[in-house]
């Protein structure tokens, strides 16, 4: 499963690369709405929360549906400036439908859906009854501000943006200051990486979970790996932007509706943080584990190094058998191997093994 993005044919200087104040503003608001996801995080976020005037946390419950479950599009700019302001202007000049209809479908916890209605919540009678009743879903306050919005968006806008510069003098512009040079800095690299070794190592760069495909035809895609089947264009909306966050880990928020030009905002490498895996490798470890036997041969070997023989022998097995399941084990990059003469040594990875909850935890958030 994964977001495809389709960039055949765009030219590198419509890559870029660039820290956004609104993204990283709203990137601390769902940090602040979902602190058990950021566990790192947790210190900065009890603390900004005992500061906040108790009015200003009130408006935030409210409003939080905008970047609780996803991020609406419209908070993920594609043309990032250097001031919050300049940011904002930018979604002031978008239409109320297209504001709307970015706002509620953030109800249903993910923009995507393939079966929400076509139309505008705000003309379309099935499309405003299915974002009042998702609304609904999320609790009396989301409800409360979708019956707003859909009643008189131009006020509910104004209300949003007030919201977000009463952020940014509360605890936004003091933290923006604090992270704005090292985001700068990581895509400064990014886009250096980009110039000199071309995308696949620029993308490396972004994370493990970011590579680029061709198909041998001329095709070149870039593959997001993330729990969903979904396909956009950059080379149709004219680009595709990276913004780079200290406060987004572990999450890889991709914009990709119709539309919206594409952008990725992506948790900058953290010390001691490890690298992310596929989930194809978290699935590999898993249905590696799910067998019996092999559960019980990992059982053993995390207990200390053992030969082939010697398994065969603890669990009555033959050593071809054992052979078999230990070469799946292997694959999963759940053993380590050394040599003792003739005889090859398997231990359980520990470390790879105590990671593999806390992997598959971020590779569903991701």
């Amino acid at each position: 499963m994964s977001l495809t993005v389709d960039v055949t044919g765009l030219p590198a200087e419509r890559l870029l690369f660039a820290p956004s104040p609104l993204a990283e503003l709203t990137a601390m608001l769902h940090v602040l709405a979902e602190p058990a996801h950021h566990p790192a995080l947790h210190g900065w976020a009890t603390a900004t929360l005992a500061g906040l005037p108790a009015e200003l946390a009130e408006r935030l419950l409210e409003a939080d549906f905008l970047w609780r479950s996803s991020r609406a599009d419209f908070l993920v700019p594609a043309r990032p400036a250097a001031g919050l302001a300049g940011e904002l202007d930018a979604v002031d000049r978008l239409d109320d439908e297209q504001w709307a209809a970015a706002a509620l479908v953030t109800t249903c916890g993910s923009s995507r859906l393939t079966h929400r209605p076509a139309g505008s919540p705000l003309t379309d009678p099935r499309a405003r009854a299915r974002a009042r009743d998702l609304a609904l879903a999320r609790g009396p306050r989301q409800a409360a501000f979708a019956d707003r919005l859909l009643a008189d968006p131009g006020a509910v806008r104004a209300l949003v943006r007030r919201l977000l510069e009463d952020c940014e003098q509360a605890f936004f512009a003091d933290a923006w200051r604090r992270v704005l040079p090292g985001l700068a800095a990581d895509a400064r690299r990014k886009a250096d990486l980009l110039a000199r070794h071309g995308l696949a190592e620029a993308l490396a760069a972004v994370s493990p979970a970011v590579t680029v495909a061709d198909d041998g035809r001329g095709r070149r895609r870039i593959v997001i790996d993330k729990l969903q089947d979904n396909a956009t264009s950059a080379t149709e909306a004219g680009g595709i932007t990276f913004v780079p966050t200290a406060f987004g880990h572990p999450h890889l928020v991709a914009v990709h509706a119709r539309g919206w030009q594409p952008v990725v905002q992506y948790p900058m490498a953290e010390p001691g943080v490890g690298e992310a895996l596929s989930l194809a490798v978290v699935q590999q470890r898993l249905e590696a584990l799910a067998h019996p036997l092999r559960l019980r041969l990992a059982r053993t070997l995390a207990r200390g190094p053992h030969t082939t023989g010697e398994l065969a022998d603890a669990w009555q097995l033959s050593a071809p058998e054992v052979s078999r399941h230990l070469a799946v084990l292997r694959r999963a990059g759940l053993l380590t191997t050394r040599r003792r003469g003739r005889y090859v040594l398997y231990e359980l990875d520990l470390s790879a093994s105590a990671r593999l909850g806390g992997d598959l935890l971020e590779a569903v958030l991701r």
